[in-house]
């Protein structure tokens, strides 16, 4: 016990230190890290860190640029992709027209917009499969069994049509 807690107490010293450096000490950290043997790469990786770091402080969005620094709190580059991968979908998913299918994808995933986005194709899709079904016993029962999810819907009712 006494070992864990020590481990801890460094493990959080080391955080706070690092999370204490400058963004070019940070981004060298990072460059060597992954490059430990090849300077000319680390040069690379040290610009496109900063370059990504000097992104994210002027980044509009604070709700996305959250969800970036949650997922990648040590990595620059990975914020400034995650941030571009949220926004767009963040702005796509203010865009659907299908409200049913909007609050599946809400439900499922509140607080990451590329998996609601993720999930709202999917679920559309489904829907669609679904209403192009003939009316059947196995649409009915996939639709009493699943009467909020699309895909489990399509999945259930494939399922039957194929005799399993």
């Amino acid at each position: 016990m006494k070992i864990l807690a020590i481990g801890l107490l460094m493990a959080l010293t080391i955080a706070t230190i690092a999370l204490g450096q400058s963004p070019e000490v940070r981004c060298r950290t990072i460059a060597e890290r992954e490059y430990p043997n090849d300077p000319q790469m680390q040069k690379f990786i040290f610009n496109q860190q900063m370059s990504a770091y000097c992104y994210m402080t002027v980044v509009t969005d604070k709700e996305v640029k959250q969800i970036a620094l949650r997922e990648y709190p040590e990595d620059f580059s990975m914020q400034k992709f995650t941030y571009d991968q949220q926004l767009a979908a963040k702005h796509y998913m203010a865009t659907v027209t299908d409200s049913q299918v909007k609050q599946i994808a809400l439900r499922e995933y509140p607080n990451d917009y590329l998996m609601q986005k993720f999930t709202y194709d999917q679920q559309l899709s489904a829907k669609q499969y679904m209403a192009a079904m003939p009316d059947s016993a196995a649409k009915q029962q996939a639709i009493r069994e699943y009467p909020h999810d699309y895909l489990m819907q399509k999945f259930t009712y494939d399922q039957a049509r194929r005799g399993r």
